[in-house]
């Protein structure tokens, strides 16, 4: 004699709700793992505190160091180099310049960047800082 339990014509099947789950959490965990493990390799300079405005889209970076190094993208450059190059970016993509200047840095050096880069055509071009207000 066989009982008929009413589960012999049933197929197997996977409950995907707790997969789903699951695969969740483990995407989580990854996406984290990811952020703290990212290191952050940008030029170190201390800016002045001003209030400033919000700049859009990519902006150039020029970085000018306390020891009045110049960069251009974290490239070293010799001051005209940098200038032919800033001009020759901005004439191609039209991207924003930013100067990202240390406190410690030479004012004059600033001031004949800026003053090269305006001679070379370079209409959006502006000294980052800090954005704290200074009292």
């Amino acid at each position: 004699m066989r009982l008929s339990s009413g589960y012999e014509d049933r197929k197997a099947r996977m409950e995907m709700i707790s997969l789903m789950d699951v695969m969740f959490l483990i995407l989580v965990f990854f996406v984290y793992s990811v952020f703290s493990m990212s290191v952050h390799r940008g030029l170190k300079v201390d800016l002045p505190s001003a209030q400033g405005a919000f700049e859009k889209g990519d902006p150039t970076l020029i970085t000018l160091t306390a020891d009045n190094a110049l960069f251009l993208n974290k490239q070293p450059m010799p001051l005209d180099e940098l200038v032919l190059a800033t001009v020759k970016i901005w004439r191609d993509h039209g991207t924003p310049v930013l100067i990202s200047a240390d406190k410690g840095a030479t004012l004059g050096t600033g001031i004949e960047l800026l003053g090269k880069l305006k001679n070379g055509g370079v209409e959006r071009v502006a000294f980052q800082v800090s954005g704290k207000a200074v009292h």
